[in-house]
């Protein structure tokens, strides 16, 4: 499994229903991860489970980008699409069946979005090139308010930045032909 599934999987493994499968997964751990896990076991049962909540500046500049690289390449791909196929569409198919230029534009929205659909993997394949990594979290760190926000101004700014990019292919259409 690839991508968020694949994560999402191997999270789903790791959880410690008894002591057999916590056993399972410490036996399957090299020596070197076992003694990692060891010691960080130890330093939270130290400082009695307290793991302080704030998100330092780097952790929300990687949370920032690794949530808004992937949404540049969707929002390209997306509006790229959706005018060359909506335009191709006005210009061909909707001619010979007398539909309207929201009608086509509608019809290259529903390209663009089943295109969507099948370029996800390589778009999240060419945001892993950018070296960009998840920062290292606790559950409530993740789940406070400032990473919620984080991650939805992430998002919004890529998708926004992506589509704007994505309209390039309007330059190239002669708008006084289509009057």
């Amino acid at each position: 499994l690839n991508g968020i599934l694949g994560i999402m999987k191997r999270l789903d493994y790791l959880r410690i229903e008894d002591d057999h499968k916590a056993s399972f997964i410490v036996l399957n751990l090299r020596p070197d991860e076992q003694q990692r896990l060891s010691n960080a076991l130890n330093k939270i049962m130290k400082n009695q489970g307290i793991i302080p909540i704030k998100i330092t500046k780097e952790q929300q500049k990687q949370l920032f980008l690794i949530n808004s690289i992937p949404f540049v390449g969707f929002g390209f791909l997306d509006n790229f699409i959706m005018i060359i196929a909506g335009e191709y569409i006005d210009q061909t198919i909707g001619v010979w069946l007398a539909i309207s230029t929201m009608a086509a534009a509608a019809l290259g929205n529903t390209i663009s979005d089943v295109s969507g659909i099948g370029l996800v993997h390589y778009v999240e394949a060419v945001a892993r090139k950018f070296g960009l990594y998840h920062p290292e979290l606790t559950d409530k760190q993740l789940n406070s308010t400032l990473a919620r926000t984080i991650v939805n101004l992430g998002r919004a700014f890529g998708l926004i930045s992506g589509c704007l990019i994505g309209m390039f292919p309007l330059l190239f259409f002669n708008s006084s032909e289509s009057e």
